[in-house]
């Protein structure tokens, strides 16, 4: 997704049917409701797009051999799912330099870190998703890796983000497992340019300013009030930090996930979703940012994933970040606030409620819900975030 810092379709001719373009028709009404990519995948399938097209798209994906070779590897150390049908996907942001448009944010060093990464659960029901943003300043075990060049690192207890740097998503893929024991079923990442083309074959995405920002880094001038990013625009808000809010990470996180829920409801709309001009660039820039696992690196595969997600509502579509306090031992790193943070995983992998608010007391901190005496339901914790369907003019 960004720095500082989101399937397949049916085969050749599967869009066809004795019921005729009627069905056709109706099934795109009721797919309308899924989620961002997943949902213009599902939409363009049953419109029944031709042959040169399908395989266009379906080329445009990059699958991560060597992320799965990795995890096989380690296969008898991940966590087991515990509960069918649940998914759990992470979501990867690069701040790669290398590849087209991306020399701009800086020097190609060779390597690249992982700024943003969300940790993305689809309820077995299809009811909600759930979106965790995982700091890239947190301080975790990073276990020994496969470097590019052959060689292995040791293990050690390092900014999270060094596990991207050094070992890529596989190795980020085994951090997280090993910090959450969420079983990490797929994968997807996506550089610079790949977000900021998403944004613009959208016409842009709106947000609300309280105030004008003037940022240079972040090559930023924008006037209070709404306004509608465009890519470049958008790269710069989301990455901020040092003109925006606090400066914190945690404040870049929220501004993050409300753009993103912004960017869902967009995609969502009957003007991209059902207009075929601006469809094919949202689906072709979608799909040419995107690296995933091998089961994933096609639209089949991508359709397999999604087709359920047509009835999340946006008021079921949720993020938040991982609770979350100031290292103990260095103010500019991040450690996790237990037991908060387990109840957290612990939920995710139990594929059990998680509910979110504007306002929590103790910032981060979640908090049980009071249920009443005798009842024998475990009370659900609330943790500070927000959904899809919130208003970020409002």
């Amino acid at each position: 997704m960004f720095d500082d810092t989101v399937g397949g379709v049916l085969g050749p001719g599967a869009g066809a049917s004795a019921s005729g373009a009627g069905l056709i028709r109706r099934r795109r009404r009721r797919w309308v409701r899924g989620v961002g990519l997943g949902v213009a995948v599902v939409v363009i399938g049953a419109a029944g797009v031709g042959w040169a097209v399908y395989a266009k798209l379906d080329s445009n994906i990059t699958p991560d051999n060597a992320a799965a070779a990795e995890l096989a590897r380690y296969e008898k150390e991940r966590p087991t799912a515990l509960v069918k049908g649940a998914q759990n996907i992470l979501l990867i942001g690069s701040d790669s330099r290398s590849g087209d448009g991306n020399a701009e944010y800086g020097r190609d060093s060779g390597t690249e870190r992982s700024d943003t990464t969300i940790l993305l659960h689809l309820a077995a029901d299809r009811r909600s998703a759930t979106a965790v943003s995982l700091p890239r300043d947190l301080m975790v075990d990073v276990p020994g890796c496969l470097r590019p060049d052959g060689t292995r690192t040791e293990p050690m207890f390092a900014m999270f983000n060094y596990a991207f740097q050094v070992g890529g998503s596989g190795c980020t893929i085994r951090t997280v497992e090993k910090l959450t024991n969420v079983r990490i079923d797929h994968h997807m990442v996506v550089d610079f340019h790949g977000f900021k083309d998403m944004v613009d074959a959208v016409d842009g995405v709106d947000v609300c300013l309280k105030a004008p920002i003037r940022d240079k880094a972040a090559k930023l001038r924008l006037p209070a009030g709404k306004v509608t990013l465009d890519g470049e625009q958008a790269l710069g808000y989301v990455r901020a930090r040092k003109s925006l809010g606090n400066g914190s990470d945690t404040d870049r996180m929220d501004r993050q996930q409300g753009f993103l829920g912004a960017l869902v409801n967009k995609v969502q709309s009957d003007d991209v979703l059902f207009n075929p001009v601006k469809l094919y660039p949202v689906l072709d820039a979608a799909t040419s940012s995107l690296t995933t696992d091998p089961e994933l690196a096609n639209l089949r595969g991508l359709y397999e994933l999604v087709r359920g997600l047509r009835n999340i509502p946006t008021e079921h579509v949720q993020f938040l970040t991982v609770p979350r306090e100031s290292y103990i031992y260095n103010a500019n790193r991040d450690q996790l606030v237990e037991p908060e943070a387990e109840k957290l995983f612990a939920r995710l992998r139990a594929d059990a409620t998680v509910a979110v608010t504007k306002q929590v007391p103790q910032d981060s901190v979640a908090n049980a819900r009071n249920t009443a005496p005798g009842s024998g339901v475990s009370p659900a914790p609330t943790f500070r975030g927000n959904t899809a369907a919130e208003d970020t003019c409002g």
